[in-house]
């Protein structure tokens, strides 16, 4: 996940010790201690004994297995920091989303926003005074889901790019900068809220979106409206699934976020470096044989 890495980086920048646990299959940010292992490892306790932690940044815990396996390893820590997601609130509940609405299963994202609410849940259960973060869309620079990076590759390929009918769903985004700025901030001030909604205060639509990577990328639009007939999934990275977080809480700590144009002209900066880390997925085929119809 783009995130952690990121997130490791940040706070080696800014003057902290960082530890990482992984499974060291990849390379890491200069700077860190890495732990090699799986957060499952019978073993794990063993290699953490002896070992105080002042924080617990934890950003790939999926589900309540991934969340109890590494507090019941850990032996000293003060802050536990959970990344959750937005995908815990129904939509059937009232927007924007706020931090005192019941969660529940949402029927765009499925297991993944059950499983973060498991996550949530255990995580109180073992440590009541963590906190949890519930974030939009992230992006920055290190993104390697293909979202932005599919944007910026239409735009640096010449293409047109096809949205969903007219693009006028709003989408709501976080810089992953921002992130780590609400992280520290929480480890500084201890906020009394433990449960934080945190992302861009206004939405974009999503012609808005894609009108800001063509533009950071410094070239000319041609857009293609495609019909809801067509699967949105099928060619566009994002659900067809308009929500907004309030981050009435997030304020607090945050006044300012990173303007999009300018986040997003940072991720196409890290894009431009670095195409071959980003996974791709096969919008852009299908597109060609079934929207646009071209041999290319």
């Amino acid at each position: 996940m783009f995130v952690s890495k990121y997130t490791a980086q940040w706070f080696v920048q800014h003057g902290y010790e960082v530890y990482v646990l992984n499974r060291g299959s990849r390379c890491q940010v200069d700077g860190v201690h890495l732990i090699c292992a799986d957060r499952h490892d019978a073993g794990l306790a063993h290699l953490l004994k002896g070992i105080h932690f002042d924080a617990v940044l934890d950003i790939c815990a999926y589900n309540a297995e991934d969340v109890t396996d590494l507090l019941r390893a850990l032996h000293h820590f003060d802050d536990y920091i959970l990344i959750s997601s937005s995908a815990v609130y129904p939509e059937t509940n009232p927007q924007p989303f706020q931090e005192t609405q019941p969660v529940g299963s949402n029927s765009v994202w499925g297991k993944y926003g059950t499983d973060k609410i498991e996550a949530e849940q255990a995580l109180l259960a073992l440590c009541p005074q963590a906190y949890i973060l519930r974030p939009p869309y992230l992006y920055g620079p290190m993104q390697n889901v293909y979202r932005e990076p599919c944007v910026f590759e239409c735009a640096l390929k010449h293409r047109p790019f096809c949205i969903p009918q007219d693009g006028s769903m709003p989408l709501q985004f976080f810089h992953v900068e921002d992130l780590c700025r609400v992280m520290e901030a929480i480890l500084l001030h201890h906020p009394e809220d433990h449960v934080l909604n945190v992302g861009n205060p206004e939405t974009v639509t999503i012609k808005e979106f894609v009108e800001a990577c063509y533009a950071v990328a410094g070239k000319p639009l041609q857009l293609v409206s495609v019909s809801d007939a067509i699967p949105q999934r099928s060619y566009f990275s994002f659900h067809n699934y308009a929500y907004k977080l309030d981050v009435t809480l997030q304020a607090t700590l945050l006044p300012e976020t990173v303007p999009l144009e300018e986040g997003l002209a940072d991720s196409f900066r890290w894009y431009i470096d670095h195409p071959d880390d980003v996974i791709r997925k096969d919008y852009i085929d299908f597109i060609d044989k079934n929207i646009l119809k071209t041999d290319c």
